[in-house]
Parts: structure tokens; C-alpha cells; sequence
């Protein structure tokens, strides 16, 4: 049996609980401008303790025992900006920063995608993903976080759902 959704209200009030405790414990990881991967995972133990029924991964690369690809999308680089861009052609493999599901099913919550201020990259394909995520994989909730680091006073810039 599947375990059941909680509300939009509740999905909300554990996700900002689990940001203030990032904001309040992991402050340094956010001042030194540390990996996103290592913010992410700090920020994926406090949903953990919160959604304590559901699996909570961070880059989680597999639809059930398949990797995870979005149909809409190829991934290649960009010579001339040095960056990661996108082509709509073939599917690509993905690894969304956090998501909260029940492992080994298609019982979908959360998906989370993170970009640092500091981070030259464009927010454009997180969002494109966040969006391919809830239509191809039935993720009710999708989120994206832009965190203000490398700087005296660290934040969350940025807090977009998808609807």
C-alpha cells in the first residue's frame, strides 16, 4: 500500500522547518560557497526527519530500476559559454539535487533542484527539469532554491514552487 500524501500546508511547514535548520546549523557550508551536493545533503537529512514515512534522496538517478531520464531533453556543452546546455531531441539521465518518494514504486512527493548565487550556470534547465519531473514522473511538488552563499550573510534568495 502506498503512503499517503500529506497536505500542501503540511508539504510546506516541513519544507521551511528543514530550511531554517539548514540556515541555522550548516551557515558555514552556505559562507565558504561549499558544493551544492554538500548543501544538498544537509538539507536532505532535515527533510528526512520530517518526512519520516518517505525515502529522502539526494541525486537519485533511477525510475524503479531504470535510470532517470526526461524525454524532452538532451544535455550538451556549450563551447563557447563553457556551460551545460539543453537540445530538445533524445531523453537524458538526471539527477535531481533532492527527492522525497517511496523507493522502488511510482509514489512521487518532492522534487528539489538548488543553484547557488555564486553558481555561473543559468537556473533555466533546473526549472525545465523541475517542470519534465512533475509531468513525466508525477511529482505533486516541485521546488526550487536559490541559495545566497559565499558572502558574510547567507540565505535562501529564492524559493519557487512549480505549479
Amino acid at each position: 500500500m502506498a503512503i499517503a500524501h500529506p497536505s500542501a500546508n503540511e508539504v510546506y511547514r516541513k519544507i521551511d522547518q528543514s530550511i531554517a535548520q539548514l540556515l541555522e546549523k550548516d551557515y558555514y557550508l552556505l559562507q565558504i560557497d561549499a558544493n551544492e551536493r554538500a548543501i544538498s545533503h544537509r538539507l536532505g537529512i532535515y527533510l528526512q526527519l520530517l518526512f519520516t514515512d518517505w525515502h529522502v534522496d539526494c541525486e537519485y538517478n533511477r525510475n524503479l530500476d531504470q535510470p532517470k531520464r526526461l524525454e524532452q531533453y538532451e544535455e550538451f556543452f556549450d563551447e563557447e559559454q563553457r556551460v551545460w546546455s539543453i537540445a530538445q531531441t533524445d531523453p537524458i539521465t538526471v539527477f535531481p539535487d533532492i527527492i522525497i518518494h517511496e523507493r522502488g514504486t511510482g509514489n512521487n512527493l518532492l522534487v528539489v533542484e538548488m543553484k547557488k548565487t555564486t553558481s555561473q550556470v543559468s537556473s533555466d534547465f533546473d526549472y525545465k527539469k523541475l517542470k519534465e519531473f512533475k509531468y513525466q514522473y508525477g511529482y505533486p511538488y516541485a521546488l526550487f532554491l536559490k541559495l545566497i552563499t559565499g558572502r558574510e550573510k547567507v540565505d535562501i534568495e529564492k524559493k519557487d514552487y512549480l505549479p
